[in-house]
């Protein structure tokens, strides 16, 4: 009955943001990616670096963009927050613009809890995120799920602003 209920939460939670979404105002973004211009874009980072700027490394890829945003979770919780809602709602759109590519959404944990409890909070927490790709039209198949629990925090700390940081899922393509 409880994961009924939090399925038609996340279902109803989902219709609105799509209303709402589908009522904002959308900010076209133009993105040259054909050869000639990425050819052009390295001939230009390279003269930088050539002539002593700062400019180390090119823009980051799509991909890149895709994995770098991660969602958040509360303490002892896997139920999906209104910010991550925004977030898988943009990366579903993403996923449906490049349907060769797969993804491996990675749950984790902070270091607070049994190893058990976490790595089983861990997948139950990647395996939401798999949920609301798929309530949004990403098919089933081309997402794996995987629980590493605590044992990759990004924040080293034993403190609540590291622990925040540590409760997450992260986006991995593999092709």
């Amino acid at each position: 009955m409880k994961k009924l209920n939090v399925s038609i939460a996340l279902l109803l939670v989902l219709s609105v943001l799509m209303i709402l979404s589908a009522c904002a105002e959308k900010q076209a973004t133009l993105i040259d990616s054909s050869p000639s211009a990425a050819g052009q874009q390295d001939a230009v980072s390279q003269g930088k670096a050539e002539a002593g700027s700062d400019v180390k490394t090119a823009a980051p890829s799509e991909t890149d963009l895709f994995e770098s945003e991660r969602i958040f979770f509360d303490f002892d919780k896997y139920n999906l927050k209104p910010e991550a809602l925004e977030i898988l709602a943009k990366k579903a759109e993403w996923l449906q613009a490049h349907p060769e590519i797969s993804i491996r959404i990675e749950g984790h944990c902070d270091e607070r809890g049994t190893d058990e409890y976490n790595l089983a909070l861990g997948q139950r927490r990647a395996e939401t995120a798999m949920s609301c790709l798929v309530s949004l039209g990403i098919s089933k198949t081309r997402i794996t799920t995987v629980s590493y629990g605590e044992s990759q925090p990004v924040a080293p700390g034993h403190d609540e602003e590291s622990w925040t940081q540590n409760r997450r899922d992260e986006f991995k393509v593999s092709k």
